[in-house]
């Protein structure tokens, strides 16, 4: 299953985030892309100013002039809208484990340069600043916390899928499952700590950053598994 069906299936519209330049595209897929685009802008701006739930669905279709039923094209929800920005970096992720050559290699820096392969990916064009708000947003938002969980648990399980599939795991016979899933788990959380750092930082968000960011906190995963501890004097 790809990333697309993948989002299908548990009732996400998948994100429109063109595999081709924009202006390769026919013309109705660039007019849709503007305007899930424009969605995305307005909603974190106005959600920015008058707060998460100070905002209606209906007053974010009126701002962007278009009808419910355009909304519900692309997106499933108001926090759906907001938390595009991270939401498109994780389809693209998946897009790009699906698509890489299967060479050999740690899966841990496999997934780790598939990441950082995505967030290149992402338009250099105010992707960071979209990303930056809606991150800031969702720390104040509990219904995006909440609904960031559920979209990531769903792009582990598919990056978990395309894992075996496409890639022969060595260990233990029966365990490679388990040793994706938990392989995954770690890469999400060093995100999260690159992420939370990224935003918490008064400068310098920008793609490259943040994938500094990753690569720092998935450097000191092997750490983590190998840490001993001792009782404090």
């Amino acid at each position: 299953m790809n990333p697309q069906q993948a989002a299908t299936t548990h009732g996400a519209p998948a994100p429109e985030t063109p595999k081709a330049p924009a202006g390769t595209l026919p013309l109705r897929e660039r007019k849709k892309l503007r305007t899930r685009q424009a969605l995305i802008d307005t909603a974190l701006e106005l959600f920015g100013e008058h707060g998460f739930d100070g905002v209606t669905l209906d007053r974010l279709c009126e701002a962007v002039e278009v009808s419910k039923r355009t909304f519900f094209r692309a997106f499933t929800s108001k926090e759906d809208v907001a938390m595009a920005p991270t939401q498109d970096l994780w389809a693209t992720f998946l897009d790009v484990l699906e698509s890489r050559p299967p060479d050999g290699g740690r899966l841990l820096a496999v997934l780790e340069e598939t990441l950082i392969g995505a967030i290149d990916r992402m338009p250099a064009e105010n992707w960071a600043e979209r990303a930056l708000a809606s991150r800031r947003l969702a720390a104040r938002t509990p219904s995006m916390d909440a609904h960031g969980l559920a979209f990531c648990e769903r792009a582990t399980r598919e990056a978990v899928a395309t894992i075996d599939r496409r890639f022969a795991l060595g260990g233990t016979p029966g365990g490679a499952a388990l040793r994706a899933r938990l392989a995954m788990d770690m890469l999400v959380a060093a995100f999260h700590q690159a992420m939370d750092g990224w935003v918490a930082q008064p400068s310098g968000h920008t793609r490259a950053d943040l994938a500094r960011r990753l690569r720092a906190a998935c450097a000191e995963l092997p750490g983590a598994l190998t840490a001993t501890v001792e009782p404090r004097a």
